[in-house]
């Protein structure tokens, strides 16, 4: 949604992304000069992340940086941004505020975004092809059967669990999440992983940057079970990297299975 001003046939001429897999969206729709900012995390197109002024990190927004770039469009996240910091922000500028939990979800907003930024048509291709690529995934994995824990935090110990985008494409590479009873990103123990006993332990590559040390200590205390290092934006960006998800998951089943 926009909030603040009506953008009815508006031309966005200085657009800010502080959402890193919808920077990359903005790259491959064709956009360069017209995005003027985007945050350290940031860090696809590899030529952006060197060239582009930074303005913070996704929660930790510089605000007066930002304002000082006078942006006419700001591309946000309702769960990856500060609510705080983007009601500021759109006391000047209007601000796409996305909210994303399932592929239809991104879907619309890949769509939405061509629209704001006068893209519309190099969208609705970039839908097309995700869509048709995902399509294929659910008649390969109809049943997700592996069943599976997705960890994004150590200290507390946390995971995906129901009403998240990473359960979503943890469905379409065949995977049960074995916490789809509980919702979002709760915290859990060790002994509640042991009772459930899952199949396979994911340890995501973000936001927590779990390594393979990582690996090995849940391999001391699962032997009987799979631990893999999954890679969090094949499994969380919804932007244009859904494109590279779908080979992604396709090679990632195989490997597991």
């Amino acid at each position: 949604m926009i909030l603040r001003a009506n953008n009815g046939g508006k031309k966005y001429k200085r657009i800010i992304s502080v959402v890193p897999s919808l920077s990359e969206l903005l790259f491959d729709l064709g956009l360069n000069e017209e995005v003027i900012g985007i945050t350290k995390f940031c860090i696809h197109p590899q030529k952006w992340f060197k060239e582009k002024v930074r303005i913070g990190g996704t929660k930790t927004l510089q605000i007066e940086k930002i304002q000082a770039l006078r942006p006419d469009l700001i591309i946000a996240n309702k769960e990856e941004n500060d609510k705080g910091q983007i009601e500021r922000l759109a006391e000047n500028c209007d601000v796409y505020l996305s909210d994303v939990n399932t592929l239809p979800d991104a879907l619309k907003m890949i769509v939405r975004i061509g629209e704001l930024t006068d893209h519309r048509q190099q969208a609705m291709e970039l839908r097309f092809k995700i869509k048709k690529g995902f399509d294929t995934l659910s008649r390969h994995h109809a049943t997700p059967n592996i069943r599976s824990a997705y960890f994004i935090w150590k200290n507390p110990w946390m995971v995906a669990a129901n009403n998240t985008f990473i359960n979503e494409m943890m469905r379409y590479a065949g995977l049960k999440n074995i916490f789809e009873e509980m919702s979002r990103y709760p915290a859990i123990t060790i002994e509640e992983l042991e009772r459930l006993e899952p199949d396979l332990i994911l340890l995501s590559t973000e936001p927590y940057p779990f390594k393979e040390k990582d690996k090995e200590e849940f391999d001391l205390l699962f032997p009987k079970t799979k631990i893999a290092i999954a890679d969090g934006e094949m499994f969380s960006w919804y932007g244009s990297r859904l494109l590279k998800s779908i080979d992604y998951f396709h090679s990632f089943r195989k490997n597991i299975s």
